[in-house]
C-alpha cells in the first residue's frame, strides 16, 4: 500500500513538473532574429525651395526604396490572464540601404540609415495553458525613426536633382503593428516560436543640399516620401519565469 502511495506521489510530482507556465502573472523573455522585408514604394522626388525661394518642382518617375535587413532581437512579456499577454519587442537597430527607384535606379545604392522601431504588443493566445502549441494573434504600436542617415553616392550627389554636398534627415512616426505567430513549449520554462508582423508606415526623407549654380552656392531643400510597410519576421527562443 505504501509503495502504491509512493508511486502515486511520484507520478503527481512528474505531472506538476511537466505543466507549462503560460498562466496569469507569468513573465517571459525571448531572444532571436528579426528579418525586415519592406514592401516599399515612394512618391517622386520633389524640390521644395532653392536659395529660400519656393520651387515645388517634382521629378516624375523618380523614387527610392529600402533594402531588407536582419538584426538581433529581444522581447519581454507578461501574461495578464491565461490567454492575454503584453510584450515589448526591441532589436539592435538594423542598417538599411537606400536604393534609387524609377529613373534613379541607374544610381543603385544612394545611401544608408539605421532603423529604430521598438514595439508594444498585446497578444491573445489560443489553446489551454497546459498545451504545448500556442498560436496567437496580436496588435500593438511602434515608433519608427531613423538615425545615421546619409547620402553616399557621388554620382547622385552631383546629378541635376541635387548638384552638391547633401545631408539627409527623416521624420519619425507612430504606426500600428499587426502580429500573428505561435509558440511551442518544450518544458515548463523553455519554448521556441515564430511570428510575422505587418507595419503600415511611411517616412519623409528631407535632403538639404549646398547646390553649385552659375550664381554661386545656394541652399536647396528636397524631399521624398517613402512608404515602407515592412513585413517583420521573428524567430525566437524564450524562457518563462
Amino acid at each position: 500500500m505504501k509503495l502504491k502511495q509512493a508511486l502515486a506521489a511520484v507520478a503527481a510530482l512528474a505531472c506538476m513538473s511537466g505543466a507549462y507556465a503560460q498562466t496569469a502573472n507569468t513573465f517571459y523573455v525571448t531572444t532571436g532574429w528579426f528579418h525586415f522585408s519592406p514592401q516599399d514604394s515612394s512618391d517622386a522626388l520633389k524640390i521644395d525651395d532653392v536659395g529660400g525661394r519656393s520651387v515645388n518642382q517634382a521629378f516624375p518617375g523618380t523614387g527610392a526604396g529600402i533594402s531588407s535587413s536582419d538584426t538581433f532581437g529581444l522581447s519581454l512579456g507578461y501574461f495578464i490572464t491565461d490567454h492575454l499577454a503584453t510584450e515589448v519587442e526591441l532589436g539592435v537597430p538594423p542598417k538599411f540601404d537606400l536604393d534609387g527607384a524609377g529613373s534613379l535606379s541607374t544610381y543603385g545604392k544612394l545611401g544608408s540609415a539605421r532603423l529604430w522601431s521598438p514595439a508594444l504588443l498585446f497578444k491573445y493566445y489560443f489553446n489551454k495553458p497546459e498545451a504545448k502549441f500556442h498560436p496567437y494573434l496580436g496588435v500593438g504600436v511602434t515608433h519608427v525613426s531613423f538615425t545615421d542617415a546619409k547620402i553616399t553616392n557621388s554620382n547622385f550627389i552631383n546629378s541635376t536633382a541635387l548638384g552638391g554636398p547633401t545631408s539627409v534627415s527623416t521624420d519619425s512616426s507612430w504606426a500600428p503593428v499587426f502580429n500573428v505567430g505561435f509558440n511551442y513549449n518544450f518544458t515548463k520554462h523553455w519554448f521556441a516560436g515564430f511570428s510575422v508582423s505587418y507595419i503600415p508606415v511611411s517616412v519623409i526623407a528631407t535632403l538639404n543640399t549646398q547646390k553649385q549654380t552659375q550664381v554661386g552656392v545656394l541652399s536647396q531643400k528636397a524631399e521624398a516620401k517613402i512608404h515602407l510597410n515592412p513585413l517583420v519576421t521573428y524567430l525566437k527562443v524564450g524562457y518563462m519565469f
